[in-house]
């Protein structure tokens, strides 16, 4: 890997920037000042130090973001703001992309990475990946739609496969619920169309958890950090390189 291309992948900085901290004579390959942006070196076993700093090579990165409202689950857009905008330079060099994505007016869990086999296996309808959410409903939901849900609601073009209706919250005098909803598929509006299918509407829409991984409650909305040892450790059960 080119010693600039590294750098640039820490968090240094654009590979401009990168340059500069070259040409300053702050970086040490194995011992030795590096100024050459171009050096060829091994990632892996190469001591690279910059201002006293050891430098660790990480070929995947993983963010858990909690996604406001408002954000597009893309990593560009002429128009919105996207994930990617909320998140580090790290992230933006080492080009992470969302795990499946929530609509623009949904929030909550939203998993980034580079690991291109982690993303396929988390969204392949065979694994089965379960996602829920917490939703807030215009409308008293009550048994018959639980056991809708259960049974796999039919909609125009698809027949929804079995899922979970909890509720959690009736406000007779308002006709609103809090619900949980717990659903191994992803498909484009899901939730809010399955809600439609009851006579009821989503109003607020919150992604709790994907698979092993769940959402921090120290996360502010737009907040992020990475994957802890403990939450890396659960997604082994992907069997992909992590």
């Amino acid at each position: 890997m080119r010693l600039d291309k590294f750098l640039a992948e820490n968090g240094l900085g654009s590979r401009a920037q990168v340059k500069q901290l070259l040409k300053k004579g702050l970086v040490l390959v194995n011992g030795r000042v590096e100024k050459s942006p171009k050096t060829q070196i091994d990632e892996t076993a190469d001591e690279i130090v910059v201002s006293g700093q050891r430098l660790t090579y990480e070929k995947f990165v993983y963010y858990l973001l909690n996604k406001p409202q408002g954000v597009i689950s893309a990593t560009e857009d002429d128009r919105h703001k996207t994930v990617l905008d909320l998140l580090d330079e790290t992230a933006r060099q080492k080009e992470v992309f969302p795990v499946g994505r929530l609509d623009i007016d949904t929030h909550g869990l939203l998993l980034l990475t580079n690991n291109g086999k982690l993303a396929h296996a988390m969204l392949s309808p065979k694994k089965h990946v379960e996602k829920i959410y917490r939703a807030q409903v215009a409308g008293l939901m009550n048994q018959t739609d639980e056991e809708r849900f259960a049974a796999g609601i039919e909609l125009k073009d698809f027949t929804c496969q079995p899922a979970q209706l909890k509720i959690l919250e009736l406000d007779e005098a308002k006709e609103t619920s809090l619900v949980e909803i717990t659903l191994a598929e992803g498909k484009f509006h899901q939730v809010k169309r399955m809600v439609a299918a009851c006579g009821k509407e989503v109003t607020n829409l919150q992604r709790l958890t994907m698979g092993p991984l769940q959402l921090d409650p120290a996360l502010a909305l737009g907040e992020w950090r990475r994957l802890t040892t403990d939450e890396l450790e659960r997604l082994t059960i992907f069997k992909v390189e992590l």
